[in-house]
């Protein structure tokens, strides 16, 4: 069982930086980084009490947040041929989705597009496995109408 503060850190930052992948947000990845700047400095002996850990921990994590995000954002939201993707709906409108977990017009359910899962909603009701269209797109959400 590992107890070194250090390895906790460390692990916790990994799962952190892991999580992004699966809620991306880009927020994630540098709460992660965070953790890691508390790994490294408690590796080297700069932080041994549990208060100047979270210090580093919660100061590194808002530097890492508030300085680097908007740099690093195309990288995890990618970029179309185009230009930015977060800029165009061109790569998104008029495509077919798959319907990956319900969604009704008062709860927001999941479709796959491009081979990742998005969350998706809807003024009419759609069940896994149906087919749908994208009409439109609200950062990391879209808008489908059934096929």
């Amino acid at each position: 069982m590992i107890t070194e503060p250090f390895a906790l850190w460390f692990l916790a930052g990994l799962a952190l930086v892991l999580l992004e992948f699966a809620a991306p947000g880009v927020i994630l990845v540098f709460i992660g980084l965070g953790a890691w700047a508390a790994a490294l400095t408690t590796w080297l002996g700069w932080t041994t009490t549990m208060a100047s850990q979270m210090t580093v921990f919660a100061v590194a994590s808002l530097v890492f947040l508030i300085g680097l995000r908007n740099l690093c954002k195309g990288w995890f939201m990618g970029m179309s041929k185009s230009g930015d993707a977060r800029e165009t709906d061109d790569e998104f409108r008029d495509k077919e989705v798959r319907v990956t977990t319900a969604i009704t017009p008062d709860c927001i359910g999941k479709v796959e597009f491009k081979g990742a899962n998005w969350s998706a909603c809807s003024t009419a009701t759609l069940n896994p496995g149906d087919l749908a269209v994208i009409v439109g797109r609200d950062g990391l959400r879209l808008t489908v109408r059934p096929r």
